[in-house]
């Protein structure tokens, strides 16, 4: 395992051990301001349907579009926030987890919408945080029983579970933590250049971003609306 790896392992865990709440509370914070809108950022319903428009209703390439269009905000996002090195690690961490969370909060719920899923359904809001951890992560829940199922299966079970929704924000707290807070504080203070961790930054969020939406594109089949 990389350093990074390593302390973002640790790190994850004590975290939201000691603050369980605070780190449940940001990720369905991040969850409500994607999908409802934030600043400058329309719903993502309203901009997945734009990409739709844009593509004629051809949805696969609206969903391209979006996936797309969310790589190069978390690439910028991860760019701006990596950039002061060693010095503005310890503010710039929280922030890159923050943004990451929204943007791929935001490009899994428009998705989702696209594919004729009810953003307001809490089923289909634990689906669209699941698909954040991942497809190895997921198998490794599902495996392991944490989870009962993969996301599809949960955006259409009988009835929401409060229990797994708190399993699910818990896991994607943790996971968000060891990627961000790891992995790129790792390679950053390892390399002290400030333009070098820019870039890391940069390479690594749009990557795990693309990797999270091709997940989504791929497990939240089509339904019909309602």
């Amino acid at each position: 395992m990389s350093i990074g790896g390593s302390v973002g392992k640790r790190l994850a865990p004590r975290i939201t051990q000691i603050a369980p709440e605070m780190t449940n509370n940001f990720v369905r914070e991040a969850l409500n301001r994607a999908i409802l809108g934030v600043g400058p950022l329309p719903a993502a319903a309203v901009s997945a349907r734009k990409q739709l428009d844009d593509e004629h209703g051809n949805v696969d390439r609206a969903i391209r579009e979006v996936i797309d269009q969310h790589v190069r905000y978390a690439g910028a996002q991860g760019f701006l926030t990596n950039l002061g090195g060693l010095v503005t690690a310890v503010v710039s961490v929280p922030a890159n987890i923050s943004g990451l969370a929204m943007i791929q909060c935001r490009m899994i719920a428009g998705i989702a919408d696209l594919r004729g899923y009810d953003l307001a359904d809490p089923r289909v809001r634990n689906a669209i945080l699941t698909c954040m951890l991942g497809k190895d992560d997921v198998e490794r829940l599902v495996r392991k029983k944490k989870l009962p199922a993969p996301p599809m299966a949960l955006a259409t079970a009988p009835a929401h579970d409060p229990d797994l929704e708190r399993l699910i924000t818990a896991e994607v707290a943790s996971e968000l933590i060891t990627r961000v807070a790891g992995k790129r504080l790792a390679t950053t203070i390892g390399r002290r250049v400030p333009v070098v961790g820019g870039l890391v930054g940069l390479s690594a969020d749009a990557y795990a971003t693309w990797r999270v939406g091709r997940y989504a594109d791929k497990e939240l089949l089509p339904r019909a609306r309602r």
